[in-house]
């Protein structure tokens, strides 16, 4: 059992009724919703006492103190910023239109296929190019709650990050699958699309989460949590695996949810932050 933000509150073992539950806040609820699906008989497990609250925030006089247990370091100096290598310009999709520019049909191909109504290799680009225009649509209504957002980041071993959400409630490193009218399900690592052969959504998505990590560490000189988010546009159902609570899981409509979230950055450290992360070079050293 989720909450609508894709957080794990609970979950239940069919065969012997034995409940876990993670966040105790929803105890009541989550036992009322299981025993009209398993019956009498259920066994609550042991489990950390949690509630689902945010983080409590760091100490605004000293936004730059490393975290506890992390050793201090001294920042990398960035590199200059020109406006041709300025990320802040990047619109929705721009690692989708590089590649078709580099690689995708002429206009007049794109036009003859479209007129004799005939399929193409690039289709899907220009599916996906669509889904991350959506997103990234949803994402910029968050500027006034103190968010800043980047889209299109190339990343020095190879793609690019769909989304990067920065702002109070942390970091956010954002993947958008499109998969018109489908259904979705979400495992620990892999996922499936209409009950198809497993991708490794979940598992790409933390490790994309670390390298964003590695990378804004580098030249902060606080911790950086990052966490990562799949975001699926044009779905028809989406359904999470009850243990699933490492990747955050979205509809398109849903990534707002992240708006209220607080507690993890001041607005000091959003804007370091975010003035490291719109810097070009810094995602291409290795």
């Amino acid at each position: 059992m989720n909450l609508p933000d894709g957080t794990a509150v609970a979950w239940a073992d069919r065969a012997t009724k034995v409940v876990t539950i993670k966040v105790q806040e929803y105890r009541d609820e989550v036992l009322a919703l299981l025993r009209g699906h398993l019956g009498d008989g259920i066994t609550v497990a042991s489990a950390p006492s949690r509630t689902h609250t945010s983080p409590p925030a760091p100490p605004t006089q000293q936004p730059s103190r490393p975290a506890p247990g992390r050793r201090a370091e001294r920042s990398a100096p960035l590199p200059p910023l020109s406006p041709s290598e300025d990320l802040a310009r990047n619109r929705p999709g721009a690692g989708v239109l590089k590649m078709i520019a580099a690689r995708g049909p002429s206009t007049a191909q794109r036009v003859r296929a479209k007129l004799l109504r005939r399929s193409s290799e690039w289709d899907s680009w220009y599916t996906g190019l669509e889904g991350e225009r959506r997103v990234g649509r949803e994402l910029e209504r968050l500027s006034p709650l103190g968010w800043r957002v980047l889209h299109g980041i190339e990343k020095s071993n190879g793609g690019d990050i769909d989304h990067l959400l920065i702002g109070p409630g942390g970091v956010f490193s954002i993947n958008t699958k499109t998969h018109r009218g489908a259904s979705v399900w979400v495992g620990d690592t892999m996922a499936k699309v209409n009950g198809g052969r497993p991708q490794p959504y979940a598992a790409a998505s933390r490790a994309e989460a670390d390298y964003v990590r590695g990378v804004l560490e580098r030249y902060c000189d606080f911790a950086v949590s990052v966490e990562p988010a799949l975001v699926f546009v044009g779905i028809a159902s989406l359904d999470r695996a009850a243990t699933q609570y490492t990747v955050r899981i979205y509809q398109e409509r849903e990534v707002a949810s992240l708006g209220p979230l607080t507690g993890r950055l001041t607005a000091a450290q959003v804007e370091q932050v975010h003035v490291v992360a719109r810097h070009r070079r810094v995602w291409l050293k290795s």
